[in-house]
């Protein structure tokens, strides 16, 4: 897939050796890249030439047809339509190869790039008015997510897009919904998809094992958010064993403890009952440190609405 422009003399050759659908875009070029595929950004044809990101999926590992990640992502966005939400515009299939390209919205920025761009290039804070304005837009799109029995289990910021220029400039955007869930009746434990949520948005009962949770995971990753959008840096920054093949994370959790303190059966009464607290409890507490205070970390007031808001949020 290269650009889409071409010159008079050639457009019939090059029309001819794209698929029909492809013929409505003009593809500017390749914009990310990710373990489910491509994304590239293009331009419709027809006024008023609207940017869109098309998102391109490999095939299945199995290699007998579209990804299963994909099929989720389309059940759940033809479904569901909020202003904080990414709309889904269309969905295309390259019979040759059954390939399949799943059209957004283009969204010119994510909360990773504006993090980034704020400690590396200006060197400053983000503006309170702004992140609270940003927060606010992501809490909303999750409040209608939550409302629709749906988890989302990837929040971070590479996940939270922002609209450019037009006329949703400024617009919050969850997004890249292949590890989301209906969690109102599932047919089986949610741990049994395997890990989900990347490891520094990760709450704890996931790195615990937990067998059956909810929304409450969600709502850790936005609290994670919520303090790297005030500090520009992660809050539980902890190394990934590799090799691991389950969702323990004893490094992630050290960072998690040595900011929060260790859980207690009072403030956690089920604590015990989680697999790897049991099982790895010896590990665990090898460490054990008194909490630091989140707003020592943070450098938030703790009688701020902004300092109650972080501790619920997680």
């Amino acid at each position: 897939m290269g650009d889409g422009s071409s010159t008079r003399s050639n457009s019939s050759n090059s029309s001819s050796e794209k698929p029909e659908w492809l013929q409505q875009y003009n593809l500017v070029g390749k914009i990310g890249e990710g373990t489910y595929g491509l994304v590239f950004l293009a331009r419709t044809k027809t006024p008023p030439k609207r940017p869109i990101a098309i998102k391109k999926f490999k095939q299945s590992k199995d290699g007998d047809g579209v990804s299963p990640t994909a099929i989720r992502e389309i059940m759940l966005l033809r479904e569901i339509s909020h202003e904080n939400v990414v709309k889904l515009v269309n969905v295309h299939i390259n019979f040759a190869d059954m390939s399949l390209y799943l059209a957004f919205d283009y969204a010119e920025y994510d909360l990773y790039e504006i993090i980034r761009h704020h400690r590396d290039k200006v060197s400053h804070s983000i503006n309170t008015y702004t992140v609270k304005s940003l927060l606010w837009q992501l809490l909303n799109g999750l409040n209608y997510l939550h409302s629709n029995w749906i988890i989302h289990r990837d929040l971070k910021p590479s996940n939270i897009l922002v609209m450019g220029d037009g006329e949703e400039h400024g617009i919050v955007k969850i997004a890249d919904f292949g590890l989301a869930r209906i969690y109102q009746a599932p047919l089986k434990a949610l741990s049994d998809n395997g890990v989900v949520v990347t490891i520094w948005y990760r709450a704890p009962e996931l790195l615990l094992g937990s067998k059956h949770y909810t929304s409450a995971v969600d709502m850790w990753a936005v609290g994670c958010i919520f303090a790297e959008l005030l500090t520009l840096k992660p809050l539980f920054q902890g190394a990934e064993a590799k090799s691991a093949q389950t969702p323990f994370q004893l490094d992630q959790l050290d960072k998690i403890f040595k900011i929060l303190g260790h859980p207690t059966m009072d403030k956690w009464p089920t604590l015990v009952n989680l697999p790897h607290w049991h099982n790895d409890v010896q590990h665990i507490q090898a460490h054990k440190y008194d909490s630091v205070g989140l707003h020592n970390v943070v450098h938030l007031n703790q009688k701020s609405p902004a300092y109650d808001l972080r501790l619920r949020t997680s």
